[in-house]
């Protein structure tokens, strides 16, 4: 891969890694709610979901939309589906009050990772990746993306949980924290703008 590839790859992770999209939003969300430490698992299931998935999608994965385009459509309604649940969860979130006699927990690594294969965006930056910056589908490419993903995407999402973290000094009362978690839904929601169209 020539330097000016290189450089754009680069760009591309961290632009699409760092802008608001599902991961993002409900790490911010669970560092709000549960502190960063809480929500190591879900940032590590995020990035190594996704460097996985990214080298699924370059060796082979991506063929299956062409071979089965009905499949694509079946992930779109799923992937509704799942994250307006999601949504749902996170705009019914315990107070901090309430956190211990519910249980409240962050989302797992193995949640995190598996939430990849229905996350719209995930599926759009993975697709973009191989097609744009892979197009040998080479092995070597296919690993330079993910690991350039990898290393871009995990300071990405500690930032927004590191974010979330620190709104939990404005989050004081059960009231506030009510309307975040609401907020947060909205925009969940609000995220699934691009595959509806």
């Amino acid at each position: 891969m020539n330097i000016e590839l290189l450089t754009a790859l680069i760009t591309f992770a961290f632009v699409s890694s760092i802008t608001p999209g599902p991961n993002n939003l409900m790490l911010m969300s669970s560092g709000a709610n549960f502190g960063f430490k809480r929500t190591i698992p879900h940032m590590l299931g995020v990035g190594l979901g996704f460097v996985l998935m990214v080298c699924l999608v370059g060796v082979g994965l991506i063929q299956l939309f062409d071979i089965y385009p009905i499949s694509y459509q079946i992930l779109k309604v799923f992937s509704i589906t799942y994250l307006l649940y999601l949504a749902y969860k996170i705009a019914t979130s315990s107070s901090p009050e309430n956190k211990e006699a519910n249980n409240a927990k962050p989302i797992t690594f193995i949640q995190a990772a598996s939430f990849q294969w229905v996350n719209p965006k995930a599926w759009t930056m993975a697709l973009t990746a191989i097609s744009v910056y892979s197009p040998s589908k080479s092995l070597e490419s296919i690993l330079l993306v993910g690991i350039i993903f990898g290393a871009i995407n995990l300071p990405s999402v500690s930032a927004w949980t590191i974010l979330g973290q620190q709104l939990q000094r404005f989050l004081t009362s059960q009231k506030k924290l009510k309307v975040f978690n609401i907020t947060m839904a909205i925009l969940l929601v609000a995220s699934l703008y691009p595959i509806l169209l």
